[in-house]
């Protein structure tokens, strides 16, 4: 086309046909046909341009074409930079039995062949195909023992809240691999083929039952073949149904959590939450690079992607990596850094337990175990500094033991001191947080004790005082507080008041602002005064006082209006009328105060009659000119009126939001 240089040719995806410059010739009875790749024709046609190449996957050919990086960005770089989360190798080939007997008989056969007059190069080409490895990858015995492998781990994980949404990807060596796995599978948990409308875990709102689709737990994602057996060819679906369960796995909530593939969703196939990939193929170079790189996209609580291998990938991935930089290889961590953190870390707490007796929860029955988990609660709580490096380490304990709580290394003596720290935690996370989501998920034997505690006689869940807080009880309510009181754990009855008592302002504040700060900074004074006590201080008795002593006063507020005979948005108006009067420091008389308060409540009413009236700027300047018209003629003295309109707008959006 051109023989200039001043041509620039960017070709993008520069590790595929940009790089054919191969002849291929064609033998057939017309004779012998040369033909070339896109690239020698392209080449060709501007021989003189500076060629340009990106690629997520470089292959050697696309240096040979293109020349030297020159920049690259890797995966390192990205986990730096918290676009993507680092990647987890953990290898279970071993745990797999591969039958030698199969490979004799693979040698035995291709031994009869060259006796019938087949070639040594026939037989070095067969060897070189996949035929020899689908033969061992399938055999029915090795297939069976993955499928236990897989349910027992990926059950541990989904069990231990390791996996964020239950996703996996299973990615298998062929189609016919890939049914036999898919069979062995159902075989053992034949549940999971039955159809159901989402996650029964989870609860759902209408909206997110519409987008659901009824469906397995597991399906195959193949396409199919005319000569597929009408088992498989039903399973598999038409094209449209695979599109389905593109859109059902990328929704979290779906109960399709298992997929089962050979070649698609490979590449391109971005599922942020997806944390867990088991790998039983051959792969090399970029086509395993994209593989794994299936989980390592972020996403909210996933802190970490794994790559189970059952067919040893590790030197295969070590070196793809390395085509990208040297610095990559050291990206993927191996599992046993997450086994040397869980072990590390256990140690750590057992440094802090060391004075603690926690033989009751590890042997004694569940209401004993209950009244541990108290103890260790409380004894957690003794000071500030510990309280903050218990739940610190427990929470780096749980981060590493997601990306390992499949593995067979820990010991059941380690998994029962794990789940111990993991169940103080909870407890803990209860008291601290108030009605926010527990983010420690306690296995399967503590669950089990809370709810054989919890129906027992005479123990309560001290933090179910706290959940009913959050509900609708009346926390005012003085039999409420009594039950409080009762609680004999000083640490933990106090983040109990704690979380009460912040309860309490936060109500406040939606119907008085005024009163609602002011309440926050004596309750913030309360709080440092706590969490500077040393365990030789004995501030628990005085605080609790203190926090009781806040919340009657708020309940002595919330009543105030009625003894000086306004309603309790005019004592909110009032409130805010009084506190200018004192910030500017001028006189105005009681009465003249309570008149103006309720003539603001009666303008505002008139202009919050309109749904959207907070949005609308025309009533918004309609309301403010009024409110100047109205202190002006109330003489309200002429301080800066944008500062009251603010105050009482504001105030009035919202006790309309929460009480209207």
């Amino acid at each position: 086309m051109t023989e200039r240089s001043n041509v620039v040719c960017i070709s993008d995806e520069a590790h595929r046909s940009q790089t054919n410059l191969d002849q291929k010739i064609t033998v057939g009875e017309e004779g012998v046909k040369k033909t070339y790749g896109f690239a020698k024709y392209l080449h060709d046609s501007l021989p003189n341009a500076t060629y340009v190449g990106f690629t997520g996957t470089p292959v050697d050919a696309t240096l040979d074409v293109f020349g030297e990086v020159v920049d690259a960005y890797t995966m390192t770089e990205s986990v730096k930079d918290e676009i993507t989360v680092p990647i987890v190798y953990e290898g279970r080939a071993a745990k797999v039995f591969l039958d030698n007997r199969k490979l004799d008989e693979i040698e035995k056969y291709y031994a009869d062949c060259i006796a019938e007059g087949a070639s040594e190069y026939q037989v070095d080409e067969s060897k070189k195909s996949s035929v020899s490895m689908l033969a061992i990858l399938g055999d029915p015995d090795r297939l069976k023992a993955i499928a236990r492998d897989f349910v027992k781990h990926y059950e541990s994980r989904v069990a231990e809240g390791s996996s964020v949404k239950g996703k996996a990807l299973f990615v298998a060596s062929s189609r016919l691999i890939a049914y036999g796995f898919y069979k062995e599978l159902i075989a053992l948990r034949p549940e999971w083929t039955e159809v159901q409308a989402g996650d029964e875990n989870t609860a759902l709102s209408d909206k997110q039952r519409q987008d659901i689709l009824p469906m397995e737990r597991v399906k195959m994602i193949m396409t199919r073949s005319k000569d597929d057996e009408k088992v498989l060819y039903e399973l598999l679906g038409t094209k449209d149904s695979r599109r389905a369960l593109d859109r059902q796995f990328k929704t979290a909530e779906s109960n399709f959590k298992i997929a089962i593939v050979v070649d698609m969703w490979l590449t391109g196939f971005d599922v942020p939450f997806l944390d867990t990939i088991y790998i039983d193929k051959p792969l090399q170079k970029h086509n395993l690079i994209q593989t794994i790189s299936r989980v390592n996209r972020k996403f909210a609580g996933k802190k970490k992607g794994l790559v189970v291998d059952y067919i040893g990938i590790k030197n295969q991935m070590n070196q793809a990596l390395l085509m990208y930089s040297k610095s990559d290889k050291s990206n993927i961590e191996d599992i046993d850094q997450s086994l040397a953190t869980v072990r590390d870390h256990l140690d750590l707490l057992a440094r802090i337990f060391h004075t603690f007796d926690a033989s009751d929860y590890f042997s004694g029955e569940s209401l004993a175990q209950l009244e541990c988990l108290k103890r260790a609660t409380e004894f957690v709580q003794e000071t500030d500094k510990q309280e903050k490096r218990f739940m610190a380490l427990v929470k780096r304990l749980k981060a590493a033991y997601d990306i390992c709580s499949g593995s067979d290394v820990l010991s059941d003596d380690e998994r029962d001191h794990l789940h111990f720290y993991l169940a103080v935690r909870s407890y803990l996370f209860k008291l601290t947080k108030g009605n926010a989501p527990d983010s420690a998920q306690m296995n399967a034997r503590v669950r089990e004790m809370v709810k054989q505690a919890l129906q027992s006689n005479g123990v309560e869940e001290v933090f179910k005082l706290g959940e009913e807080a959050a509900s609708k009880i009346d926390i005012f309510d003085d039999a409420y507080l009594a039950r409080l009181q009762a609680i004999e754990l000083p640490n933990t009855k106090i983040k109990l008041l704690q979380q009460l008592l912040a309860k309490a302002i936060s109500d406040l504040k939606k119907v008085n602002k005024v009163q609602g700060v002011d309440f926050s900074k004596k309750f913030r004074a309360l709080v440092e005064r706590y969490n500077e006590r040393d365990v030789q201080d004995n501030v628990n008795e005085e605080l609790t006082e203190n926090i009781l002593d806040l919340i009657h006063k708020i309940r002595e507020e919330i009543d105030s209006g009625d003894e000086l005979g306004i309603s309790l948005e005019e004592k909110a108006f009032y409130d805010i009328l009084k506190m200018l009067t004192v910030k500017y420091g001028f006189e105005y008389a009681e009465n003249k105060l309570l008149e103006l308060a309720k003539a603001v409540k009666v303008l505002v009413d008139k202009k919050a009659k309109y749904v959207d009236w907070n949005e609308r700027a025309d009533i918004k300047a309609e309301l403010k000119f009024d409110l100047v018209m109205l202190l002006a003629g109330h003489g309200y003295p002429p301080i800066d009126k944008d500062e009251v309109y603010q105050e009482i707008f504001e105030q009035a959006e919202s006790y309309k939001k929460y009480q209207g």
